[in-house]
């Protein structure tokens, strides 16, 4: 099957604002340049974020980060530092960190419609006295992304509303849900490795190697 040649691209910010009008008075002045209050208790009660980076040449991830509630540490109104646990050692965040700082995150709270975006310049660092305080079992991480904040605003509901996102009657049966073992044991094609293996060795990182 061909690409598909697309014949009515948007090709200009001004027919994009056509498209979409302008924002409200509120949404352009709703952004700050430091964790304020209402940050700190958002970021406080977020077990889960998306990091998003992009490197040198322009190509972007997406990567997810959780832990307990509050597990990314506020240093100050301007900096915050994530931990980074153990994972797939692919590291595409801390890659591209390396070669182009800027990133963006979004912070989640379970059952809570709205979401908080921060976008700052980040640094890796291994200063033991701030990782030790974000020890879990006594152990801390190796490193951490410490994010100098540039931005910092509320991102509304609509997303987490039409995507059902927190309500249990919409999500599918668990019996339809995708199988990682079996994509991976697709994508990855290692000979020998079947997908029954590969979900055991998940399934024992997931009870015994997540710190």
């Amino acid at each position: 099957m061909g690409e598909y040649q697309f014949e009515n691209a948007v090709t200009s910010k001004e027919e994009l604002r056509e498209l979409l009008g302008t924002p409200s008075e509120m949404v352009q002045n709703k952004v700050i340049n430091y964790l304020d209050e209402h940050c700190r208790s958002f970021i406080s009660k977020s077990p889960f974020i998306v990091v998003s980076t992009t490197d040198k040449a322009g190509k972007t991830d997406v990567s997810p980060k959780g832990d307990q509630a509050g597990f990314v540490h506020i240093l100050n109104d301007h900096q915050m530092v994530i931990p980074e646990r153990k994972g797939n050692r692919r590291a595409d965040t801390m890659m591209n960190i390396l070669e182009n700082p800027y990133m963006g995150v979004i912070f989640f709270i379970p059952g809570f419609g709205e979401m908080l975006r921060v976008n700052g310049k980040a640094t890796l660092i291994r200063d033991e006295d701030i990782l030790d305080m974000m020890a879990v079992n006594g152990k801390s991480p190796k490193f951490g992304i410490a994010v100098n904040v540039e931005e910092c605003f509320i991102q509304c509901a609509k997303a987490t509303i039409r995507s059902g996102l927190w309500k249990p009657e919409s999500w599918p049966d668990k019996e339809t849900l995708p199988w990682a073992a079996q994509i991976l044991a697709d994508h990855a094609k290692i000979c020998g490795r079947k997908a029954e293996d590969i979900d055991a060795g998940l399934k024992l990182g997931y009870t015994k190697d997540l710190y």
